[in-house]
């Protein structure tokens, strides 16, 4: 069988070609891991990265309606292989497909009262998605309905109007579809982005605060054209007179901070930083582990006694409290974040009872 997986990744590679391989982090992870690093080795794909993503919910979109909607001629673990690869190209426009329930949330999540659990991760989803920003032409309704201002109906008519007259020139655009007047308009066009030759369609830049920032750029010395050259960052990052130049634009002094901020990074997405656990491929399972190894690892729950570690085995490790930090701690989230990336040191092993203990107090450094 692994020669036949490996003829044909091979035919896939030969035919399309690819860079990175979403691997799902549920069963046998680390055994295809295994498999896959051997297989690049042997075919010296040294260009070719092997990413390890959440599977979270994956198994409830792939059996959904929305997901037999999107691709009606696969089968369900078809649908979760594609569910995966997306997730490694924009976590965030995948995951906006699932219930926030079903994704996971912590240790006391069926204790809690179910509306007002729904309520606080819808919250959080419509807080990320504006945050981070959304490219309008590639946007499913699933990602659109989040945006400030928008709802469902809104969403689904503008991915009606991209599939009935091609994708949005300019954010003004908008203004053509049914039911999306000026009021949503001025809601919703900052936190939409659009890749055209204008830079200020890829920032969070106001398409109402166009013609200020095309006087301020003209009054410190730039061009459109410019913005994000060295010289434009050298200019953007010296020390500006803002209350000047707040008087002369007849502009709040807040709103022309976030302008200039939005000018240092068009098209920049503000994810680019996170990082993830580079994990050790000699440990793919509890029996590889020994009393006093040092792995990284990422958090994965916290829970009143401690937290939870992904170490790249089928277990996690329990961080208990007592091992975060050589000073008190009341609860594990005063230290630690979900998703946060840690290095731990091994300090119990239970092969029966397939236990691990972990510290980070003892970590040598």
């Amino acid at each position: 069988k692994e020669k036949e997986a490996e003829a044909k990744l091979k035919e896939i590679y030969d035919k399309y070609g690819f860079d990175y391989i979403a691997l799902g982090n549920g069963t046998a992870s680390r055994e295809s891991e295994k498999f896959l690093n051997s297989f690049l080795e042997k075919n010296n794909f040294k260009n070719v990265n092997i990413t390890i993503v959440n599977e979270s919910g994956a198994s409830v979109y792939s059996a959904s309606p929305l997901a037999i909607k999107e691709f009606p001629n696969m089968d369900i673990e078809e649908r979760s292989s594609v569910c995966l690869a997306r997730r490694l190209l924009d976590p965030m426009a995948e995951l906006v497909k699932i219930p926030p329930e079903a994704i996971g949330v912590g240790q006391y999540q069926h204790d809690l009262d179910e509306n007002k659990l729904k309520q606080t991760l819808e919250g959080t989803t419509i807080d990320a998605v504006n945050e981070v920003g959304v490219y309008l032409n590639t946007a499913s309704a699933s990602l659109l309905k989040y945006v400030s201002g928008l709802n469902e109906k809104i969403a689904n008519s503008i991915v009606a109007y991209k599939e009935e007259n091609g994708p949005f020139i300019e954010r003004k655009d908008l203004l053509k579809v049914k039911g999306f007047g000026e009021k949503t308009f001025i809601s919703a066009a900052g936190f939409l982005r659009i890749n055209n030759d204008n830079p200020l369609e890829k920032t969070a830049v106001h398409p109402k605060d166009y013609k200020t920032t095309l006087e301020l750029l003209k009054r410190i010395g730039l061009s459109l054209k410019e913005l994000g050259s060295e010289k434009s960052n050298s200019i953007l990052n010296s020390n500006l007179d803002l209350e000047a130049l707040s008087k002369e634009l007849n502009l709040g002094i807040y709103t022309l901070a976030d302008i200039i901020e939005e000018l240092k990074k068009p098209g920049r997405d503000l994810r680019e930083k996170i990082d993830s656990a580079i994990l050790d491929k000699k440990v793919t399972d509890i029996k590889d582990l020994r009393l006093g190894m040092e792995l990284n690892g990422t958090i994965r729950n916290l829970s009143d006694f401690g937290a939870f570690v992904d170490i790249g085995i089928h277990q996690d490790g329990l961080l208990h409290i007592s091992e975060i930090s050589n000073s008190f701690v009341k609860h594990p989230s005063e230290k630690l974040y979900l998703g946060e990336i840690v290095k731990v040191k091994v300090i119990k092993i239970d092969l029966e009872r397939k236990r691990i203990s972990l510290s980070m107090k003892q970590v040598n450094n």
